[in-house]
C-alpha cells in the first residue's frame, strides 16, 4: 500500500529531510504544510471528499473526477487546481489528474504556543 504523510512542520525539518533524501536515505512519500492552518485551507471539506474519491483510482479525467464525487465539473476543476498547486495531485503526460496513493495520514501535533 502506498501512503503519503501529510504533516505540519517547520521549513528546518523539511530541509533535513531533503538532504537525508538527497544522500540516497529513503524519507517515504510527504507533503508537508507550514501551519496546521495552511493544511485545513488547502485541504477543505469538498477537498477531502474528492481526494477520497480518487484515493487508488489511477488517472482520471476532471469530468471523471466530478463525476466519482458527485459534484460540479466547473467546482471539481478549481479544487483540482488548488491540489496540483499544493502539490497533492500530479498531472499525468495524457492531461490526467491522479493521486497516486492508496491511502493518507495525516500528522500534525496541537500545542501551547
Amino acid at each position: 500500500m502506498k501512503t503519503v504523510t501529510l504533516e505540519v512542520c517547520p521549513l528546518e525539518d523539511v530541509k533535513r529531510r531533503f538532504v537525508r533524501a538527497f544522500e540516497g536515505k529513503a524519507q517515504g512519500a510527504c507533503i508537508s504544510f507550514e501551519t496546521p492552518a495552511l493544511l485545513f485551507r488547502v485541504l477543505s471539506g469538498k477537498r477531502w471528499e474528492l481526494l477520497a474519491s480518487m484515493t487508488g483510482a489511477g488517472p482520471m479525467t476532471i469530468r471523471e473526477a466530478a463525476r466519482r464525487a458527485g459534484r460540479d465539473v466547473k467546482a471539481v476543476h478549481g479544487d483540482v487546481r488548488a491540489l496540483l498547486h499544493a502539490g497533492i495531485l500530479r498531472k499525468t503526460e495524457t492531461g490526467k489528474v491522479e493521486f497516486p496513493f492508496d491511502a493518507v495520514h495525516v500528522d500534525f501535533k496541537l500545542q501551547v504556543a
